[in-house]
């Protein structure tokens, strides 16, 4: 069994936000809801400034401190390392919010529309059905493509219709998806040559999102 991981290399990522759009757009997050966020951070003193930039995202650990504290099951992960929400089960106590380390968790209170006093566009009506208010959503790296593809024989990471969406669509190719257990991936090779590293590593969650600087 494959372990999905992704790959994100800081010195291409060029902070144009289509990661949160695309990600916005491909699951139909509601008004406040961000899955996909980006960090922006300027250091130095005129004139002599630059601009870190770091996307942000559910890192899928494999010792998952959300799936340990969620007291009805609703949080769990899957035997290819990604974490999953069921929102039938979710009882919206809050408590995977807290324990995240990486911010990646948001609470859906109420329905609301892009286009306050206008109602909900056909494409909300649609695609809203997938959300319960009072339940805590993040991303899933695409689950659904994943699988989907998986079905029809393709690789996640390598055919598109079977990798996340944000990665197909970053315009700088710094994203990159595959089997962090297969040591011949593109994600593997780029974490050994490049030295990935991940975000707060002494949590000790064990994330499946390496950066590279």
């Amino acid at each position: 069994m494959a372990r999905y991981g992704m790959v994100i290399d800081l010195s291409r990522c060029v902070g144009c936000s289509t990661c949160m759009a695309i990600c916005k757009a491909e699951h139909c997050l509601p008004p406040g809801i961000l899955w996909s966020r980006l960090l922006i951070k300027e250091e130095g003193k005129y004139p002599w400034v630059s601009k870190r930039i770091v996307p942000l995202l559910c890192n899928h650990c494999e010792d998952a401190a959300c799936v340990e504290v969620c007291p009805s099951g609703a949080t769990s992960k899957r035997e290819d390392g990604i974490v999953t929400v069921d929102y039938d089960k979710c009882v919206g106590c809050g408590y995977c919010v807290v324990a995240c380390p990486y911010g990646a968790r948001s609470f859906y209170r109420e329905e609301g529309s892009s286009f306050p006093g206008e109602g909900l566009t056909p494409y909300e009506k649609i695609g809203y059905l997938q959300f319960q208010t009072g339940v805590v959503t993040k991303c899933n790296f695409c689950q659904d493509r994943v699988d989907l593809g998986l079905r029809r024989g393709m690789q996640p990471g390598v055919d598109p219709e079977a990798t996340p969406a944000c990665v197909n669509a970053c315009i700088a190719k710094a994203r990159f998806f595959g089997d962090l257990d297969d040591p011949e991936s593109e994600v593997s090779q780029l974490i050994r040559l490049k030295l990935g590293f991940q975000m707060r590593p002494e949590v000790g969650t064990n994330p499946s999102v390496y950066y590279l600087r």
